[in-house]
């Protein structure tokens, strides 16, 4: 359900187009298949979705910001039915898209694919991080150092707490089959810490430089994951 929400509200991004219409397309589309929004549950958000473009990083609040052709336009998805809970997220640009930004997007999508690859049964959570900061570094970019991924399943946050996008020594636990896991790397252009804009929710890049993210919620197995985010 969360990637059927994320593909729809994907396939609307457009120029001319508010964050809040598209936020209400999203909200449709949860209803029509029976699910809430959980950012709104949990939390309150005052949003269904949480939408950020350009210098917005995550949890954007979905408002009268008007989309324009070269935007970068980032949607989260989370949603709850029945007591169970699955996050996912991507970044796309409006175009026409630039070099650098198009490049920003693929390297994100390849260390979210590189970190899943990872999540396997016996390795530890810090190789995790490790693969999405290499692979961000392999494209001349870096990483998102206080943002992460997190546990999931009966609440949209569970433990592990944090699964850092890059390797730190003390995040050496194993993972174990049946693990659920939202793995969502932020590779930026060059900015490692996000702040606060003010209004409780709305984290930004401090000079205004691009972040993208991708998310998927996996099911930790002996081999590749199962990625139940995917269509």
């Amino acid at each position: 359900m969360a990637a059927l929400v994320l593909a729809k509200m994907l396939s609307q991004v457009r120029a001319g187009i508010t964050t809040q219409e598209l936020d209400r397309i999203g909200e449709k589309e949860m209803a029509r298949l029976g699910a809430q929004s959980a950012p709104r549950t949990q939390y309150n958000f005052p949003g269904a979705t949480c939408i950020s473009v350009n210098e917005v990083v995550a949890h954007g609040i979905p408002g009268e910001r008007r989309l324009k052709a070269g935007d970068k336009v980032n949607i989260d998805v989370s949603v709850e039915l029945d007591g169970y809970f699955a996050d996912t997220g991507a970044t796309v640009i409006i175009p026409p898209a630039g070099l650098e930004g198009d490049k920003l997007c693929r390297a994100a999508r390849s260390a979210l694919s590189k970190a899943l690859r990872t999540a396997q049964a016996g390795r530890r959570l810090n190789e995790v991080g490790r693969a999405v900061e290499e692979e961000a570094q392999r494209f001349g970019f870096t990483v998102v150092r206080n943002l992460c991924g997190h546990g999931v399943g009966r609440r949209l946050h569970e433990e592990p707490r944090h699964i850092l996008n890059f390797y730190h020594p003390d995040q050496n636990q194993r993972l174990e089959k049946g693990m659920v896991l939202a793995i969502e790397p932020f590779v930026s252009m060059g900015e490692e810490f996000v702040e606060e804009a003010g209004d409780g929710w709305t984290l930004i890049t401090p000079k205004g430089s691009w972040v993208a993210q991708f998310e998927h919620t996996i099911i930790v197995t002996d081999q590749d994951p199962i990625i139940i985010t995917a269509l």
